[in-house]
């Protein structure tokens, strides 16, 4: 495998699997203090998830589980397309 192949299908996604999950760490416990456009433009999934999570209907436990996937999945998804703008501008550049 190349480095770009191995840089954009394994290093990229890990980073932002990993920053997606710490948006989320951080996001939770300062968000009744910060404004809610602050929160959403830093952890998008956090604001994604309570909009997608039903709030009745299930046990404590799933609807927890859902939120965490949506919410990382989401922010995950978020990081990756920053990095590989990022990754493809500094691409350009060279």
């Amino acid at each position: 495998m190349s480095q770009p192949k191995l840089f954009r299908f394994v290093l990229l996604p890990v980073l932002s699997l990993v920053a997606g999950f710490l948006a989320l760490a951080i996001g939770v416990p300062i968000e009744p203090q910060v404004p809610a456009p602050l929160i959403a433009l830093f952890s998008p999934g956090l604001k994604l998830a309570e909009f997608v999570t039903p709030e009745t209907g299930k046990s404590f436990a799933w609807t927890f589980g859902w939120f965490l996937r949506i919410a990382i999945a989401a922010n995950a998804a978020f990081y990756y397309a920053l990095f590989a703008l990022a990754a493809y501008i500094v691409a350009r550049r060279r």
